[in-house]
């Protein structure tokens, strides 16, 4: 199941009492769940079936948890205080490179990762300008390389922003200089114009452009990583084998979720907006969020393997992972594959 702001893909009401009866045992008991997220619109599949009642029916509680990037959530599996991960899909590589044994259940997002210049940047981003010439142009102008925030080396925004800056752009290295900040930081600074650009998600990308009309988006996530794979939702070993039921039927009222975001976008942006605006993000900003061409729901984690392959192949040359790691194991379609059995 795949959603943009132009196309919608039919998809079941999966879910009805086969995909659910699963949970019957956690239902009964209640099963607590500690999960870890990052602020970010791809999230909200996780608040949008918690609000419509889907996890409690099933017996669930969750206790969330932000974190400003994916390294950093991966410290948090390794201490075993979370059960839950929902953000980006390449650390996991390095997760598993420790022995951290999770799993990837379901996808939420793709393409998320998109490149918005500050007015300073934005103004020599002009139609049919390469992006090379237009950082080689600030540099002349300014004499300082742009400075371009994004997260820490190894997230998939790190790992966007370096691809595409030297195999798709061939920006000259000197013309640009990467700050590793975390989201919320990376928001503030492109508003503040403390750098010249940077990589960001939605809602952060309408709430940036909406303050100030000179920040343009000027890289969508798709050119920047061909399929980018975006945030997903990933389990541990010890969740999986303790609380099957409960796994079941998270990942039902996740994909349930995603079906409803993407038909009516209108009933869920109440929800997101009292998830992630937190009294600071209006339902206006939240609706062109849902509406922006960064955003793009899918739910299969099967349509990002091939994709956080070539990711990981990625980070190996860029040095945030010394090797490859088999992903022989990382995926876990099953989960998925039962949610949407009943289409």
């Amino acid at each position: 199941m795949t959603f943009t702001r132009r196309t919608i893909l039919t998809a079941a009401p999966v879910l009805g009492a086969a995909a659910l009866g699963t949970a019957g045992r956690a239902q009964a008991r209640g099963v607590p769940l500690r999960v870890g997220v990052i602020p970010i619109l791809a999230a909200a599949p996780v608040f949008v079936a918690e609000k419509e009642g889907w996890l409690k029916e099933a017996g669930l509680t969750l206790s969330v948890t932000t974190f400003e990037s994916g390294p950093n959530m991966i410290q948090a599996l390794a201490s075993g205080t979370l059960d839950v991960y929902v953000a980006g899909v390449a650390p996991l590589g390095v997760a598993r490179s420790r022995g951290i044994d999770v799993k990837v259940v379901t996808a939420t997002a793709v393409e998320e990762n998109v490149f918005v210049a500050g007015a300073k940047l934005a103004r020599h981003f002009t139609p049919g300008l390469a992006p090379a010439e237009a950082f080689r142009r600030f540099r002349a102008e300014t004499g300082t390389p742009a400075r371009l925030a994004t997260q820490p080396l190894g997230s998939v925004p790190n790992t966007t922003l370096q691809h595409w800056l030297w195999e798709v752009a061939k920006a000259d290295p000197k013309d640009v200089s990467i700050v590793s900040m975390g989201i919320d930081a990376t928001q503030q600074a492109v508003l503040a114009g403390a750098v010249e650009g940077g990589i960001l998600r939605e809602p952060a990308v309408s709430i940036v452009t909406g303050r100030d009309p000179g920040i343009r988006l000027v890289a969508l996530g798709g050119e920047m990583f061909p399929n980018q794979p975006g945030t997903v939702v990933a389990l541990t070993r010890t969740l999986l084998d303790r609380e099957p039921e409960a796994s079941q039927a998270l990942v039902t009222g996740i994909v349930r979720a995603v079906d409803l975001i993407g038909r009516n976008p209108d009933r869920v942006a109440p929800v997101i907006e009292a998830a992630l605006g937190k009294g600071l993000v209006d339902g206006t900003t939240i609706r062109r969020a849902l509406a922006s061409p960064a955003t793009r729901f899918t739910a299969d984690p099967r349509a990002i393997v091939e994709a956080t392959a070539a990711m990981q192949r990625y980070q190996v040359r860029l040095g945030a992972l010394d090797r490859e790691v088999s992903l022989d194991g990382l995926f876990e379609p099953r989960l998925y594959e039962r949610a949407v059995a009943g289409r």
